[in-house]
């Protein structure tokens, strides 16, 4: 059996990577690396730096007397090491146990030991299936799994990027972003799902074409990538009792993915004020443990304004590299992130939050401003 899910696992993974270089995908790829270039280069005018264009993804930046290159949401500040620590979510887990930061129960297992998974989800309820490393950006990440059916779709769809899974106890709550800079909180965003709204004609394949379309005119003012057709979709469908095929009820509103990774820009809300001071030093200290100067912390739980004790939450993942997009992006507040990030890269000394001001938040360059109605 493990066999056959092997190569399962490897036919998915072809298709996959054949699927991402169609023509919307290509699209996507290059709006993403187009906000990039606008958020580092707005960010080393108002810094009083240069930026030089060594390729279309990668910047050299030179100010204060020192240089550093950036290649979309990558940076110098963290060594090899650290980057790969953060990828592996077994290890991360393990870490942030040792700290007595909350995480999610797992287990670690490979198709061979998908017995082992299935006790997991029998004894856990609804869980999770993701690659154990090497991934990131929700890639081979299966939600909502319940029966062992699901749980081999998804170990086949996850073992496509690595041999090596880990099976979660899915929390249910809001999804947070915690962004922080050498223990300094920058930006707290909620990071809602992707939704959709009924016509009372359209399938869910015809209205999720219509989203995609609507990114792809609109830019990465609109969203940072196109909506793939997966396994979280499908069972996330199937969770409120609907498939691709069918047609919701005019004005229905139809969540379309758990893993929120592919969500538009005004799905993110910044919700820094309203956090609980004790979920912030949670989040540090997350990211302190795994040794990250630049980290996004994730964490689910259904309230941000009580700590995570009262509410069950957990730290899910601690990122390195994280997106800037969702900070730019949100439905609120816009907050230039990159600019501390930069000014970090090339040593110079700005105060806490001195960044944060009108004049940043405008991005003259015309990042993320309202897309044209489609």
């Amino acid at each position: 059996m493990s066999r056959i899910l092997k190569i399962q696992a490897l036919a998915h993974r072809a298709v996959s990577l054949l699927g991402k270089t169609g023509r919307q995908s290509t699209v996507a790829k290059r709006q993403r690396a187009d906000f990039y270039r606008a958020a580092w280069q707005d960010a080393a005018r108002l810094l009083g730096a240069d930026a030089e264009t060594l390729d279309h993804d990668v910047l050299l930046i030179r100010g204060n007397g020192q240089s550093t290159r950036v290649l979309l949401n990558y940076t110098e500040l963290d060594d090899p090491v650290s980057l790969r620590i953060a990828g592996n979510k077994p290890l991360v887990h393990k870490l942030l146990h040792t700290r007595g930061v909350p995480v999610p129960k797992y287990r670690e297992f490979t198709l061979n030991g998908i017995a082992e998974a299935a006790e997991f989800l029998q004894a856990h309820g609804t869980c999770v299936v993701k690659p154990a490393s090497g991934t990131g950006g929700g890639s081979g990440v299966t939600t909502g799994i319940r029966s062992s059916r699901q749980l081999r779709k998804a170990s086949v769809l996850a073992a496509g990027h690595g041999s090596e899974l880990i099976i979660e106890q899915q929390i249910p709550g809001t999804n947070l972003r915690l962004l922080f800079l050498d223990g300094q909180l920058l930006d707290a965003i909620e990071r809602r799902p992707p939704t959709v709204t009924g016509d009372g004609r359209s399938t869910m394949s015809q209205l999720v074409d219509a989203v995609n379309q609507r990114r792809l005119q609109g830019g990465f003012s609109v969203a940072q990538s196109i909506l793939e057709r997966d396994a979280d979709m499908r069972q996330t469908l199937a969770g409120q009792g609907l498939t691709l095929s069918s047609v919701p009820s005019k004005d229905a509103v139809v969540q379309l993915k758990t893993v929120i990774n592919d969500n538009t820009a005004e799905d993110n809300v910044c919700i820094a004020d309203t956090l609980h001071p004790a979920v912030i030093d949670v989040a540090r200290d997350a990211a302190n443990a795994v040794g990250l100067r630049l980290a996004g912390v994730d964490i689910v739980t259904s309230n941000p304004s009580h700590c995570l004790a009262e509410t069950g939450g957990v730290v899910l993942e601690v990122n390195s590299a994280p997106g800037l997009y969702f900070h730019y992006a949100g439905s609120k507040t816009r907050k230039p992130v990159a600019i501390p990030v930069l000014a970090a890269c090339l040593n110079y000394s700005i105060e806490p939050d001195t960044w944060n001001t009108p004049e940043a938040a405008s991005l003259p360059d015309g990042i993320c401003e309202p897309a044209p109605t489609v």
